[in-house]
């Protein structure tokens, strides 16, 4: 497909960058996404833009709402939402650095960077507790299918509906579980990512197997580590034609379906959450024309 923001399918690059922007007091909000659509190309620079923002544009786009949060047995699951977000995507960090600050200078006052989030590729593709990410990611045409919009039209098609979500990690709380605790919590062997047999209905891959939902619950995920002082987690981010597959896993994964939590919140939770709505492409730039741009 040409009309995708391409960075979305690619392979994890070496380096990533998050930024979370809220509308600022000042400026014009239509002039600034067209300024940041001349930078973003969708490879180097993948864009969503939240709610919040539409709504000042008094633009909707289908299936785009805010993420509400979740409650399961002890836990919060925050929502934080914000009006733009950018995943920079590099080898380089000070290249990165030099990129946030162009874009930056793109949205001027209309929009104001609130949040950076550093992140990594660690290994092949692992999380920090060691265990690979994404081993069930579609592939192809299939995650084609699972990520982007189709049928509903030009300025529409090609578009993406992403999930993100800051998870921090308790390694003290991870490390002192037995190695077959942190498979069985995981339902994979760390060691060579085989899938096991008898693992307790807890695990996260019995909770989250995209193909036991009715309909099935196939979404691409692009998650990154991030790491700041002595904090660190994954950046977990998942791309679909709607949201429907992360928020039917989700709610498994709280116990909403059978009473049983997902053994991944005995060591991590999610700190934040927010959903965007993911611009195609036009001619090598994004395309705004949902929004009258």
């Amino acid at each position: 497909m040409s009309d995708i923001q391409t960075g979305i399918l690619a392979p994890l690059p070496a380096l990533g960058r998050y930024l979370s922007f809220s509308a600022g007091p000042q400026g014009d909000p239509r002039a600034a996404l067209r300024a940041l659509g001349e930078l973003a190309d969708g490879q180097r620079v993948v864009v969503g833009l939240g709610k919040s923002l539409l709504r000042v544009l008094d633009r909707g786009i289908p299936g785009l709402h805010s993420f509400a949060g979740a409650v399961g047995p002890g836990m919060e699951l925050p929502a934080t939402p914000a009006a733009l977000w950018c995943w920079l995507r590099g080898d380089d960090r000070g290249d990165l650095v030099h990129l946030t600050r162009k874009l930056q200078a793109a949205v001027g006052g209309a929009l104001l960077l609130e949040q950076v989030i550093e992140a990594f590729r660690h290994g092949a593709g692992l999380d920090l507790s060691g265990y690979e990410d994404g081993t069930e990611n579609p592939t192809g045409d299939d995650a084609v299918h699972a990520a982007f919009v189709a049928g509903q039209g030009a300025g529409l098609d090609g578009g993406s509906l992403v999930a993100v979500q800051q998870w921090l990690h308790d390694f003290g709380q991870f490390e002192a579980m037995s190695p077959r605790e942190q498979d069985h919590a995981i339902g994979r062997r760390r060691s060579d990512n085989v899938e096991l047999d008898d693992a307790p209905a807890s695990a996260h891959v019995k909770r989250t197997a995209q193909e036991s939902f009715e309909p099935e619950a196939f979404m691409l995920r692009r998650s990154m580590p991030w790491s700041k002082g002595q904090r660190s987690g994954p950046v977990f981010v998942a791309f679909g034609r709607s949201f429907d597959a992360f928020e039917v896993q989700l709610q498994r994964m709280i116990g909403a379906e059978d009473g049983i939590t997902d053994a991944l919140f005995s060591f991590t939770r999610p700190i934040t959450g927010a959903y965007f709505w993911c611009p195609p492409l036009r001619d090598g730039r994004l395309d705004l024309r949902a929004l009258g741009l």
